[in-house]
């Protein structure tokens, strides 16, 4: 049996080959880490309990079962019944993680979540009711639910539709149908039970492989630090800085030999200027005492 967990995105539609339109519902499946395999040996039944969903903080006792596999703490944590002669009891273990890529399109599958909550609604909105007649002598009748049984039992039997809470209960649709799956999203057609953000578990007949993935390890590129160098000519007096290794090439080819200087820094050299000044004679004053 295939299986995962996921979280409704979104309605959303596909362009089929052929041009027609077909709706479909967005779901962000995995991956799901499988943290406890249970055995018909030692818990009386086959399953497997899968994790899903990023949570920053968690209780100790879920805590404890999440250090064991260094992947950070899980928001869900669902559970899915195996037959014992299903082949993937043995496939699957502890540590294993469930992408999307297991499912194909084409795939019938059974959807899972939790329905709206609608709070408190009467019986038209809750069961359908038609309501009582709109004409006269029928005020304030017209959405209400009418006799609920005969004075004879004295009671109301089970089962009796009334008003009461709606909605936030658990649905299950079956026989949808996987349209496409795109890296870690299905495309499932029509509309699945629950809101958006809302967890859904996905389950069809048939085995897959275990997909092994491995982190992309991030490329560095490591630059060594650029050495100037400072290239010096005996027939001009000009200093040129080669900056690249064809500039070089061609520095050698002159016939004036370059003298290859590598300098970390440059330096500053201070240059001191005398000037040596000539003595002047005295002028003579022109006003005679």
């Amino acid at each position: 049996m295939k299986f995962i967990l996921g979280k409704k995105i979104e309605m959303t539609q596909i362009f089929a080959a052929d041009g027609s339109v077909v709706p479909v519902t967005k779901i962000l499946a995995g991956p799901c880490l499988v943290v406890q395999k249970k055995t018909e040996e030692k818990d009386g039944y086959s399953a497997l309990k899968c994790a899903f969903g990023k949570k920053r903080q968690v209780t100790k006792s879920l805590l404890g079962i999440f250090r064991k596999f260094d992947k950070g703490n899980f928001r869900y944590l669902r559970e899915f019944r195996l037959e014992n002669d299903d082949p993937m009891t043995s496939k699957i273990n502890e540590g294993d993680q469930l992408v999307a890529p297991i499912f194909t399109p084409g795939d019938i599958v059974l959807v899972s979540g939790v329905s709206k909550g609608r709070g408190h609604q009467g019986v038209v909105k809750r069961h359908g009711f038609r309501g009582g007649k709109k004409s006269h002598g029928h005020k304030d009748q017209l959405r209400m639910p009418g006799s609920i049984g005969c004075t004879g039992p004295q009671r109301v039997f089970k089962g009796k539709r009334m008003a009461g809470r709606m909605g936030n209960d658990n649905i299950t649709v079956k026989n949808l149908e996987i349209i496409a799956v795109d890296n870690d999203y299905i495309y499932i057609k029509g509309a699945v039970p629950g809101a958006r953000n809302g967890l859904i578990k996905l389950e069809a007949p048939g085995e897959f492989d275990l997909q092994v993935i491995t982190p992309v390890q991030p490329v560095v590129e490591v630059v060594a630090p650029a050495v100037e160098e400072v290239v010096v000519t005996q027939s001009t007096d000009t200093v040129t800085t080669p900056t690249t290794e064809t500039e070089a090439s061609v520095a050698s080819e002159v016939n004036a030999e370059p003298i290859v200087v590598a300098a970390e820094a440059p330096v500053e050299v201070e240059a001191t200027v005398t000037v040596e000044k000539e003595e002047q004679p005295e002028q003579e004053s022109t006003n005679q005492q």
